[in-house]
């Protein structure tokens, strides 16, 4: 398994949403910065600390000119249920197979927890930033958003 690095270009990628529309990456490109995070699990204690946060820093995303989406393997009916049920503004993706998480290179954790990392792409699609961490779950949203901030 191949992971992006920084100043790697992102690949195009689609899958389906909570509402169940196909959304793709390039969608965003040339238009504005995308932040993608990935979670293990919706409606979990780490990842609604971590969601929540973006949703709480959401407005400060989009004035900078980017967009936020979540990827874990849930379905997009529980997508559905998390956004609704926690106010989640922005994008919720489900990679029920793994294809994304592989393509990016998103290692696991603990061998079988599917693995939390931030990655900051901008407009081009070249990614600018890459966080990990299991734990640190507000680490992730102030990180992307300095990175945003600068570009």
């Amino acid at each position: 398994m191949t992971s992006l690095k920084i100043g790697d270009r992102t690949p195009d990628f689609t899958l389906p949403s909570a509402d169940g529309k196909n959304v793709s990456l390039s969608e965003f490109l040339g238009k504005k910065s995308v932040v993608i995070y990935f979670y293990p699990k919706d409606d979990t204690p780490g990842c609604t600390i971590e969601s929540c946060t973006f949703r709480d820093s959401y407005e400060e995303f989009k004035e900078a000119g980017a967009e936020v989406i979540g990827i874990s393997s849930d379905s997009p009916q529980s997508h559905q249920q998390f956004a609704s049920k926690y106010q989640l503004p922005f994008i919720l993706l489900s990679d029920s197979q793994g294809k994304v998480r592989k393509l990016f290179g998103v290692p696991n954790a603990l061998f079988l927890l599917p693995g939390r990392v931030t990655y900051v792409i901008d407009k081009e699609g070249i990614v600018r930033h890459i966080f990990n961490s299991m734990m640190d779950f507000k680490a992730h949203v102030d990180e992307a958003l300095k990175t945003i901030k600068s570009l």
